[in-house]
Parts: structure tokens; sequence; C-alpha cells
């Protein structure tokens, strides 16, 4: 049996695609599990309207004052309620492509004897200021673990971004898949992303001073090597691209070059030279 796992607040008030990322994973799951946190809109409501009897409903209370901490407990709370044997995660401001959903479902078929392998590795994409154009410097992960093992003492590790094991947080093992998943949580228009800044403000207190700064702003900061998207977006997505395409997009402020950005650069000529990203930060070991 093949779970998938996530959880929501505030899915209207914050626009995330919420609808999309769980239909992405409906595709090949045999349940989803959706945690709502109590919502100050109507998410409940927009996750039970789905209709799909393989989506389970947790309602939570969540304590934003955690922090990492809340993500990683409330994460933990879906991944704990799901019945399969496999778990493929899926955040609310990520969307699962289709071909990626079928690549897993075929891999945990393959790999689920090998008992190496904990976890699967997705590709991202990160869209950043809007719907055609993605981050790409290595300050952004290109890969991170969203399909594991279930039961395994296998848990979410800081803010739930990935994964680790045991009490003593041993990287998780896992293997590349060449499954996409798509992040937009940079690409919301422009009203989103000021709730998204104040709900931030909410969850991390000692960051206020600069969340301000955000704020008084009103733009995204400009950072170096954002590309232009020409390709795809998942099918379960298209819709609610559509919905947004009425709202502007964030804006990104004026081009502004730093002596610290050199490093990204020459990065990026290697990683394009090689294949290999340099000093790239890893929450799991590749077996």
């Amino acid at each position: 049996m093949l779970s998938g796992f996530t959880l929501v607040r505030n899915a209207v008030q914050l626009n995330f695609p919420i609808g999309a990322a769980i239909a992405s994973v409906l595709e090949v799951c045999d349940e989803v599990v959706v945690n709502v946190g109590r919502s100050d809109d109507e998410t409940r409501h927009l996750v039970a309207g789905i209709g799909d009897s393989r989506i389970r409903i947790i309602d939570s209370e969540w304590d934003l004052s955690k922090g990492d901490d809340m993500l990683a407990l409330e994460t933990q709370r879906a991944m704990d309620a799901c019945r399969g044997t496999w778990g493929i995660y899926i955040q609310a401001d990520e969307v699962l492509h289709e071909r990626g959903a079928t690549i897993l479902k075929q891999r945990v078929a393959e790999w689920d004897r090998d008992e190496r392998v904990e976890g699967m590795l997705v590709d991202y994409l990160h869209f950043y200021g809007g719907f055609d154009r993605v981050a790409t410097n290595r300050q952004w992960y290109r890969r991170e673990v969203r399909c594991v093992r279930l039961g395994r003492d296998i848990r979410p590790y800081q803010g739930a971004q990935g994964f680790r094991v045991g009490p003593d947080h041993r990287k998780i093992r896992a293997r590349p898949t060449g499954a996409q998943m798509f992040h937009y949580g940079w690409a919301r228009p422009a009203r989103t992303m000021r709730e998204k800044l104040e709900v931030t403000k909410r969850m991390y207190p000692w960051a206020t001073e600069r969340l301000d700064r955000e704020l008084k702003r009103g733009t995204l900061k400009w950072i170096p090597l954002v590309r232009p998207f020409a390709g795809a977006h998942p099918a379960a997505a298209r819709d609610w691209i559509a919905a947004n395409a009425h709202e502007p997009p964030p804006a990104i402020e004026p081009a502004r070059f730093e002596p610290a950005h050199l490093r990204l650069y020459f990065s990026d000529w290697i990683e394009r030279l090689t294949g290999a990203r340099v000093f790239e930060f890893r929450n799991y070991d590749v077996v």
C-alpha cells in the first residue's frame, strides 16, 4: 500500500495549491492523509470538497510559536497516521509532476526489497517571482527526499524539509529517481507573499526585524541565477496557475551585484561544466 501525506493551514488565505498538491499524489496513492490545522478560512472545507474517499483528514491545533519544531511535529502526525509501507510526502506549496508520480510508484515496487533504500529523491524546480522563472543557484536545494519507508523510525527533520533516522538523526539513505517536484511557494501573487511574511513573523519572532524590512520593501529580494522556464507545468497545477493569472506576481527588486555572489556564479559554472554541485548541503546519503 502506498500512502501520501501532507499538512496545511490557512490554504485559502495564503493561496496554497493544496488541491493540486493532493491531486498530484492521488495519481498513484491508495490513501492521502491530510493534517489540517485549525484555520481562519475555509481550508478544511476546501480539502474535504475534493471529494475523494482516499483522503483522510486529521484535525489538529498547531502551536506556531514552536517554529520549525511545529512543522516537524505536525508532519510526523500525518506520517504516523499512514497505513502504507511507503509514503509520498508533499508540502502545501508543492505539486508532483504526473510523470514523477508514476516514477515513484514504479521505484517503490522495484526497490522495496532493497533494505539499503530508506527514501527516494525528487528533483526540484523552485519558481521565483512568477510561474515562468526558476531559482537555480546552489542556495536552493536541487533534490530532497519525498518518498520514505514508513514504520522505520524515519522522522521529519528541521522544519520537515527532509527526513532523518532514529534519535541520533542519522542521514536517511536515499536514491535518485528523476521525478520532478514543482515548488510554487515564491511564485504566488504579491498579496499572498505579504500574508506569508506576516505568518512567518509569528513562527519566528526572533526574525521580526528582518521580516519587517522585507514587508516595507514590498518586493522579493533579487538573487543571482534566476532563469526562464519554458516547460510544462504539472497537469494538476494548471487550473490553479490559470486562476492566479489575473493577479500581479511578486515584483523582484532591481538587480544588484555583491561580491558574495561570485561563489554562486563560480559554483554554477562548475555544475554546468561537470554536473557536480560543489559545497552542496544534503539531508541524505545517496545509495
